[in-house]
């Protein structure tokens, strides 16, 4: 087998990847930085590395924003709303591919339709229906709204991996006597594992860093999650910049690990997502 040739063009172009890189990576730097700053260095110049490390900024806004609390209301919602929109997703992609139908076309379509409705123009009447069901100040209003938000994607993204799975294997399953639900559950869901994972981590990086849902339905601090709690140390007339920049460190680390730690399974579930049967 021929190998490439390392061009001049080819060290160009990495090159340009790593500057690329470098600038996404920008940001991260100032978060960092100055989050072990004095609020005084903070203003005086908030480009430099730190004079001297004030460690302190993360106790200070562990106990004010009462992270563990926050760190718990997010980790069950997002846990939750995940679990409810695989389960359910999966099972109306695999429904929709396998059962076509008129009516069944209508509703995918209806499902595709919703993915492109901005947020923005439903708050008010959404707040309208939390408030006839009682969803309002509630982790479970907050979870059935992140159910209906998310499962357009989620259906979009299990439609077309399921189309990629051949239907001989479920044919084999019923013929030595497994019923439907047994066919989905014992031969199919395992094999969407590359897109449930996917779909895990796409849900988990929207819903764990939302500030404008949870800030419409709950109201109560004790309710508060991380992006909330991080918001109070923003006033009308003072911003605590040592304190914030810390919190929104220790808010985005667990969701940097967990997406680092699953991040090969987004290319392998969207790449074989989009290959059909």
């Amino acid at each position: 087998m021929a190998h490439r040739r390392y061009t001049s063009g080819m060290l160009i172009l990495e090159l340009c990847a790593v500057l690329l890189g470098l600038l996404f990576l920008i940001p991260f730097y100032f978060l960092i930085a100055n989050s072990v700053k004095s609020f005084a260095e903070i203003l005086l110049d908030s480009a430099a590395w730190p004079t001297k490390f004030v460690w302190s900024n993360y106790t200070r806004a562990w106990e004010i924003m009462k992270f563990p609390r926050a760190f718990g209301n997010s980790l069950f919602i997002t846990v939750i709303s995940n679990l409810g929109l695989t389960l359910i997703s999966s099972l109306s992609a695999y429904r929709f591919v396998r059962h076509p139908s008129r009516f069944n076309n209508i509703i995918f379509t209806l499902f595709v339709a919703a993915m492109v409705i901005p947020f923005q123009s439903i708050m008010i009447p959404l707040m309208k229906v939390a408030s006839w069901f009682h969803l309002l100040d509630s982790r479970m209003g907050l979870f059935v709204c992140y159910l209906g938000f998310g499962v357009s994607i989620s259906v979009f993204l299990f439609h077309g991996f399921v189309k990629s799975i051949p239907v001989e294997i479920e044919e084999s399953a019923v013929v030595d006597g497994c019923s439907p639900l047994g066919v989905f559950w014992k031969i199919v869901f395992p094999l969407l594992k590359p897109m449930t994972v996917t779909i895990i981590i796409l849900n988990s990086l929207w819903i764990w860093n939302d500030f404008l849902l949870p800030s419409l339905l709950l109201g109560r601090a004790e309710l508060r999650t991380i992006p909330l709690s991080t918001f109070s140390f923003f006033g009308q007339y003072t911003k605590q910049w040592d304190l914030a920049l810390a919190a929104l460190v220790m808010g985005i680390t667990p969701i940097v690990v967990f997406f680092l730690t699953l991040q090969r399974h987004i290319i392998e579930g969207i790449t074989a997502g989009s290959v059909k049967g």
